[in-house]
């Protein structure tokens, strides 16, 4: 199974497939043909409350903590 990383897709693209809906299709296009059709089988997780939300201090608890959980 091939996996790919939102975080990997420009912004845009990985916005609008965070965005699909359980039952919604996908339809990949390359030079007006379509290359794939997936279909979402579950919706996805939705992150977290966005960091900008936090207060300082728990956006640093968040930081130190994916920082520990790296390395």
């Amino acid at each position: 199974m091939k996996q790919i990383d939102l975080d990997d897709l420009p912004p845009r693209v990985a916005r609008m497939l965070s965005q699909l809906e359980a039952g919604e299709e996908l339809v990949l296009v390359q030079g007006g043909g379509v290359v794939a059709r997936l279909a979402v089988a579950a919706a996805p997780a939705r992150s977290p409350a966005p960091l900008a939300d936090l207060p300082p201090e728990e956006v640093m608890e968040h930081f130190k903590a994916m920082i520990e959980e790296e390395f």
